[in-house]
């Protein structure tokens, strides 16, 4: 018999405050008292069942092939897995994807910065995790956009996740980044987690066993929902 693991508190500066004065939107929306505990209805912590009941609909983690052409940009794969604090796959938890195009611009009416819409790529996607924990994401390269919170401020390329737990109640947020980019020390929101260890986990991995010859480049994301070595979230 194994020895138990105990409970790995996470530690300071490894989430991302909800006030951070560097990214400006912060300083209107963080609360200047403290948070008043909701009790949750039954709706909101019994459900839906993901993997059974089928409330999501298909898999739609293709985000290339289902227009009339394929988008512009580089094509990538994107693949990891869901994990509790212990390593353990956490299976059949919704996970959805949004991202801008590779002109740096989201398909949304709030998006109007002076940059191309493509329309062949809308930049949504969802899947559910599978026994392994695992997903897999075949999208493009999203590029940078400026976002005027500083002068000469651009956003690094990154891809936003939304993970769900077992009820609506339990949703994450996080944001995932590319190894090498040049803009990550000078962005706000990434750096908004203190602990340098704790921000690196949410700069993906170049991993050339998943890219496709001749086709696309593969990059590793793997989501750790709690304990220690949590993926900082989006409070």
């Amino acid at each position: 018999m194994s020895d138990p693991i105990g409970y790995r508190r996470e530690q300071p500066d490894r989430q991302p405050p909800y006030l951070h004065p560097a990214y400006g939107s912060t300083v209107k929306r963080a609360p200047s008292r403290a948070p008043v505990r909701i009790v949750a209805t039954l709706s909101e912590v019994t459900g839906p069942s993901f993997s059974k009941d089928g409330w999501n609909g298909p898999d739609a983690a293709d985000l290339i092939h289902h227009h009339e052409a394929e988008p512009q940009g580089q094509r990538i794969i994107l693949a990891g897995r869901v994990l509790d604090e212990d390593g353990r796959p956490v299976p059949s938890t919704l996970l959805e994807l949004w991202q801008c195009n590779s002109a740096g611009r989201y398909h949304h009416e709030g998006d109007q910065h002076d940059a191309p819409l493509d329309p062949n790529f809308h930049g949504g996607g969802h899947v559910v995790t599978g026994a392994d924990g695992g997903y897999r994401f075949l999208t493009i390269k999203p590029g940078a956009y400026p976002w005027r919170n500083q002068h000469n401020a651009w956003r690094p390329a990154h891809i936003h996740f939304s993970v769900f737990g077992p009820a609506f109640a339990t949703r994450l947020i996080t944001q995932m980044y590319f190894p090498g980019d040049p803009l990550l020390p000078l962005d706000p929101i990434f750096n908004a987690t203190a602990d340098e260890e704790a921000r690196h986990r949410l700069i993906s991995t170049y991993d050339h066993s998943l890219s496709e010859p001749e086709y696309a480049l593969g990059y590793r994301f793997d989501i750790v929902l709690r304990g220690r070595n949590a993926t900082p979230m989006e409070s």
